[in-house]
């Protein structure tokens, strides 16, 4: 029995929204009949309406027992319907059924809007992929696409996998990931991932993750883990919507015997109907992922919003989250009263033109993006491992690296006293020699991002204290934290630290939560009442670790999304509230036979629509902090 209603069950979930318009349409047109006493059948036009629309519910209710004796609000709906039936109130049986099931279908477009705003994100991978084998290019299925394989991919096609780009330069549209609006220069060597779209040229690339480990895979899994039940508040209303029914049903009973009149009962098991207090909470988290989700957030857990409200300490990783992430040059300097810090500059970058260090890397970007000319050719390139390099520039010998590089070639160090406050204010020095003799310096810090200040400032007014948790050492720390006003700082934090300082937290009964970016970060993630990921930056482990997944790394909507669980927090209890009170009032009208079946019916169903209307005014609600 119980397996023939779980069947029952999956054939009713056919059709989906499509059908119930159309059964809507038909009941709607059969009640307007029915009011007027048009009737072109022997029967009463309602019977379409009961048909239709309560029949469903009836069957909803019955399969809910059977399989999981779940007692809800359709159980105590269907025994109003068939009460109405019995007694022959046909209408009120007839547009019980309508309402029920229009209030049904308005929580379902709220929801499909909310997922409609998450899916405009993550557009659907390419459908198939060109791969080069056995040197013959082959269009096949993307879900075929092995790691290892050559793609080739050519100007307005989607990129099916995450690569590595091979040959061939390129730019590539990346908004459906990060959010950006304007395409991103790349070339050989740069990754790629699936789901952006090449706008120009032809490249090939070699694929790295594929499947369900490509980046578009792993945010769709995002989109679809989104769900407003997890919140525990969610867990509350369900109980409470047991207990109403079981309430009810006394109530009816009891009104019944003491009046002797069934119709007073009918009518208190229809405005007794828990529906707008079930509907109160899930359009509310739904309409608020929604939102959030046009502000780049992807929302895993609806409880997450509903925890993130009560949140009091916002703890953030530095490297990545409060900064960019990767060093700039800050300041060049010439130590040598014959050369310029510009020339010192060019020699520099010149020499570090084939570095595989980070550093390197980062003063060639900068020399670039500052400078207009050229770089000169080098010759007799060498990097010297936990050094820095070697390399002959406009025939001048030039070292760059830290100290031991310089006095292991004999270079007496004279540090100048600029260098050691840069270094106290957490920049790292690159120190430049030319033929053999210091020349200079160049100051790299990793810069905080531009919209962190602002952000901070708005999460202090809206009750929050920002705090820092990084592994980079004391000054460096307290340097960042300083431009950003945060008072409470730990550095030199291992992920094992970050977990004690969240737990400690915790233990004072404080509600925490989390934003980082790296593999360190996930223990912490994991650990706080809520956290969130960036997305964009982010390793796949701490996006996997996280609640919420910042996508396109900008901060400064994050005061937007906790003003905005706070917002929906109001907007539930106000839905719960409202639909209680509305509960209540009807009950007793309807035991002192004001209000009959079909009056009763309307005021119920006009409950759950207004709960659903309000919550999905979050849909579109913005803060003090977005103007």
């Amino acid at each position: 029995m119980r397996h023939m209603m779980e069947k029952l069950g999956q054939v009713l979930q056919l059709g989906g929204m499509k059908k119930d318009i159309v059964f809507l349409t038909l009941s709607g047109v059969a009640i307007v009949c029915s009011l007027l006493g048009f009737s072109p059948f022997p029967f009463d036009m309602a019977w379409i309406a009961i048909i239709l629309c309560g029949i469903p519910i009836i069957l909803e209710a019955l399969i809910g027992l059977v399989t999981a004796f779940d007692i809800k609000a359709d159980v105590l709906v269907s025994m109003a319907l068939i009460a109405s039936v019995l007694i022959g109130e046909d209408f009120a049986a007839g547009e019980v059924a309508f309402i029920m099931q229009l209030g049904g279908l308005l929580e379902e477009l709220t929801v499909a809007r909310a997922r409609a705003g998450i899916e405009k994100l993550v557009h659907l991978t390419p459908q198939t992929a060109r791969v080069l084998r056995d040197g013959k290019e082959q269009v096949i299925p993307a879900q075929d696409v092995r790691v290892g394989d050559r793609l080739r991919v050519l100007p307005g096609e989607g990129i099916p996998v995450d690569g590595v780009i091979i040959s061939g330069q390129t730019s590539i549209n990346q908004a459906v990931m990060t959010g950006e609006s304007l395409p991103v220069d790349k070339a050989a060597g740069d990754e790629v991932s699936s789901g952006t779209v090449n706008q120009f040229g032809v490249f090939e690339m070699e694929a790295t993750k594929v499947g369900e480990d490509s980046s578009i895979q792993r945010m769709i899994r995002l989109v679809q883990s989104a769900d407003a039940g997890k919140a525990r508040i969610v867990g509350i209303a369900d109980r409470w919507a047991t207990w109403i029914v079981v309430t009810a049903l006394v109530a009816a009973a009891l009104t019944w015997l003491f009046t002797g009149e069934i119709i007073r009962a009918v009518t208190i098991l229809v405005v007794f109907c828990p529906c707008a207090l079930v509907l109160a909470t899930p359009t509310a988290i739904m309409a608020a992922i929604g939102n959030v989700t046009r502000h780049g957030f992807l929302v895993r857990d609806g409880g997450a919003l509903e925890r993130l409200s009560a949140v009091r300490i916002i703890a953030f990783d530095k490297t990545g989250t409060l900064t960019h992430g990767t060093p700039k040059v800050v300041m060049v300097a010439s130590t040598s009263p014959g050369r310029t810090a510009d020339e010192v500059y060019r020699l520099a970058s010149a020499a570090e033109q084939y570095s595989e260090h980070p550093l390197g890397k980062a003063i060639v970007d900068c020399h670039e993006k500052e400078s207009s000319q050229a770089l000169p050719p080098v010759e007799d390139f060498r990097m010297i491992p936990g050094r820095g390099v070697h390399a002959c520039v406009e025939g001048r010998q030039v070292l760059a690296g830290n100290p031991e590089l310089l006095l292991e070639h004999g270079i007496i160090m004279t540090a100048p006293l600029e260098a050691i406050k840069h270094l106290e204010r957490g920049c790292t020095i690159t120190y430049v020699a030319v033929d053999g003799e210091l020349a200079g310096w160049i100051a790299l810090s990793d810069t905080i991002r531009d919209e962190a200040r602002g952000m901070v400032r708005s999460l202090s007014r809206l009750g929050v204290v920002p705090v820092l948790l990084t592994g980079d050492h004391g000054n460096a720390a307290r340097a960042i934290a300083s431009q950003l006003h945060i008072q409470e700082v730990k550095a030199n934090c291992l992920p094992e630290d970050k977990l004690e300082a969240i737990d400690a937290y915790q233990a004072q009964g404080q509600t925490v939560c989390m934003i980082g970016d790296g593999i360190n970060d996930a223990p912490a993630l994991k650990k706080a009442d809520v956290g969130i990921a960036m997305g964009g930056v982010g390793s796949d482990i701490a996006v996997d670790a996280a609640d919420i997944a910042l996508v396109n790394d900008d901060v400064k909507e994050l005061p937007h999304l906790v003003a905005l669980s706070k917002r929906m927090m109001t907007t539930i209890k106000c839905n719960m509230t409202f639909s209680m009170v509305l509960n209540f009032i009807a009950i007793a009208l309807a035991i002192s036979g004001i209000l009959d079946p079909v009056v009763g019916a309307l005021v119920h169903n006009a409950g759950s629509v207004l709960v659903i209307t309000n919550s999905a005014v979050l849909l579109r609600w913005k803060g003090k902090q977005d103007d």
